[in-house]
């Protein structure tokens, strides 16, 4: 399952409602920000999740509205907070700057008091991040200037287990069960042999989860974004300035919407959000090309998993993250 909470969701500069972009994600034990503009830290603590565990983040591309937080993130964690490592993603023009702004203004002449590994993400991108439940994995994006990337969040695929199949074979309450589950046979007390495939469910397809960050072209992205069961794209501009928004290098809520619906989408997410539109003009324009697109806000919080339509969950705002438990449907 993967859980999404928007910390900043505005075009170029914050607003009075809106921040500039970052996005939490919560997977499994990890957490990671995708892109952490000016703000974030505070945007972190006003949506009531804090910063445990919150040291991997990943930079679409090099604009300062992406990135400019990281210096006051980085100087939290070198003073205040316990976190193990901070891991960063991002092309190399990106880490130029992260680099800059990280050592020369943040520390200076002092030493990060915790490891700061900075990873370069290069070429067409491909793999980043694997473990048993996830991976990570960057492919690139055309907007404006170079070293530009986007990112996929893929649950692996699961084969559920069929208990009481399990329990008609006689198949004992044990570590048996777990070893059938990694795909390995077993033999019972009586000699027979019990296989994985008598025993486990048909494939249940690992929900994908895609980061477009700001682009100027939707055919290229096709490949990477088909079949996401969430897709997080801008929406800096509205069709009527199309041409306005191909010079800036981005793209209208109407090419989101097509795009979601050609790539057989089963979300949209808009994000990006420019000032100059009201959020009724935006999600109009995008719902008559995918009715199942959404303009997010700061704060809007997500799940969707294998066995989980997306849902936007509701919260105490006294409440912590950690112990929501309270869930709308989207």
């Amino acid at each position: 399952m993967f859980e999404l909470i928007f910390l900043g969701t505005s075009a170029s500069a914050p607003s009075v409602h809106r921040g500039l972009s970052s996005t939490a994600v919560f997977t499994d034990q990890d957490r990671y920000l995708v892109d952490c503009g000016e703000g974030t830290q505070r945007q972190i603590l006003q949506a009531g999740m804090g910063f445990r565990r919150l040291n991997r983040v990943l930079l679409t591309h090099p604009h300062l509205d992406h990135l400019l937080g990281l210096g006051g993130l980085v100087s939290t964690f070198a003073r205040w907070e316990t976190v193990p490592h901070l891991d960063i993603w991002g092309s190399h023009a990106t880490l130029e700057r992260v680099k800059s702004l990280i050592y020369d203004v943040v520390l200076r002449d002092q030493e990060p008091r915790i490891p700061i590994t900075l990873t370069p993400v290069t070429g067409q991108g491909g793999l980043l991040v694997e473990t048993k439940h996830y991976s990570i994995s960057a492919f690139p994006v055309v907007h404006r200037g170079r070293g530009c990337y986007g990112y996929i969040f893929q649950e692996r695929d699961h084969r559920p287990f069929l208990a009481e199949q399990a329990d008609a074979l006689g198949v004992p309450h044990n570590a048996e069960r777990a070893r059938l589950v990694r795909g390995e046979s077993i033999s019972l007390a009586d000699g027979r042999v019990i296989t994985p495939e008598m025993v486990l469910g048909e494939t249940v397809k690992g929900t994908k989860l895609v980061f477009t960050g700001d682009t100027a072209r939707t055919d290229i992205l096709r490949p990477y974004v088909d079949d996401a069961d969430v897709l997080v794209t801008e929406a800096t501009f509205l069709e009527r300035d199309r041409e306005m928004a191909a010079a800036y290098g981005h793209i209208t809520a109407h090419q989101a919407g097509v795009l979601a619906r050609e790539a057989n989408v089963k979300h949209l997410l808009l994000t990006h959000i420019s000032r100059r539109y009201s959020e009724r003009e935006m999600i109009q324009e995008a719902q008559r090309a995918f009715e199942q697109a959404y303009v997010v806000r700061d704060f809007d919080h997500f799940r969707v998993g294998r066995s989980l339509p997306l849902q936007k969950v509701v919260r105490d705002p006294n409440q912590p993250i950690d112990v929501l438990d309270e869930d709308m449907p989207f």
